[in-house]
């Protein structure tokens, strides 16, 4: 019989290449888990690492085993969170990955509002970009990702950003749609656009560029040589008070979405309405088997509640 803390030590074994190494991840002894290793290969008959120099190889058995495990623990997980609602036991845990604009906008709020109404939920929070935060999702390395898509002109999910069939095997939960806006220096020829009207990207073709997390800089090029311009991109930071304070500092121009300027205040920069609108889908993604977990439906209830609030 195949057991779970067997698959985790498996797994962790894969992921950091020797005993060691995966001792000190899972908080236990190097020959704890050269035990618990043996104990998994007589059950399944089979060896399933190899040493290969310093480090353990998985065997072909050994990367079938890993291959299922995600989905394995994953509903183990989900089996048990379920049984201990329904015993009562008014407890629960939330694994949630979210991208750092929703971090900072969308999850307080949904998370103040999870603790006051169920206070013996834990939640955790790592931050991640998608599609990163999709992937720790499908691996089992957490319950809930905040993840996002672009939309093209004409509203379908643009293709390599999130397409329509990238999430079919995943529980969508639509949160809202976050528009973009350029970003100028307050004294840029254009920065008196925001109060008259919209502006145009291709307005923007000569100017040097601030752009954000690698999906948005893709989008960003995009859609800038729909416009008929390649941008120059003279800085790229993932983190967006640095792409404020670069504009803010004259040094450029960007395009952000909304959620991530609310997220920020723009010293010496001002937000402008781009016309035609660009637009990005936010979505709170899960596992089929997860979403039947209570913790994990009323944490997405609570992001539901408060991007309604945000829009």
């Amino acid at each position: 019989m195949i057991e779970a803390r067997h698959l985790r030590v498996l797994r962790a074994v894969a992921a950091t290449g020797s005993f060691s190494a995966a001792g000190r991840e899972l908080g236990c002894t190097q020959p704890a888990v050269s035990q618990q290793m043996k104990a998994l290969e007589s059950s399944v008959g089979t060896p399933l690492l190899v040493r290969s120099g310093r480090e353990m190889r998985l065997t072909q058995a050994g990367e079938a085993l890993v291959r299922h495990a995600a989905g394995i623990l994953s509903g183990l997980t989900a089996a048990e969170e379920e049984v201990a609602a329904i015993a009562g036991l008014r407890a629960g845990r939330v694994r949630l990955v979210s991208f750092p604009s929703g971090s900072s906008t969308l999850v307080p709020t949904a998370l103040a509002a999870l603790r006051a109404a169920h206070p013996g939920t834990r939640v955790s929070l790592e931050e991640a970009e998608p599609p990163r935060s999709v992937e720790l999702l499908r691996e089992g390395d957490c319950d809930i990702a905040l993840a996002f898509r672009y939309e093209r002109a004409g509203g379908a999910g643009e293709a390599g950003q999130g397409g329509e069939g990238e999430w079919d095997d995943l529980v969508v939960r639509p949160l809202l749609t976050d528009r973009l806006v350029a970003l100028v220096p307050e004294r840029h020829r254009l920065a008196r656009t925001g109060a008259s009207g919209a502006l145009a990207i291709g307005d923007l073709a000569g100017e040097p560029w601030i752009a954000g997390c690698p999906r948005c800089r893709g989008q960003l090029v995009q859609v800038c040589e729909s416009a008929g311009f390649t941008p120059r991109i003279d800085f790229a930071t993932d983190d967006y008070p640095a792409v404020v304070g670069l504009v803010g500092a004259g040094l450029g121009v960007a395009v952000l979405p909304q959620l991530a300027i609310e997220s920020v205040r723009p010293r010496g920069a001002r937000a402008v309405t781009l016309e035609p609108a660009v637009r990005r889908e936010i979505v709170a993604l899960t596992l089929p088997d997860l979403a039947q977990v209570p913790a994990v439906s009323a944490t997405l209830d609570q992001l539901a509640r408060a991007a309604a609030r945000v829009g």
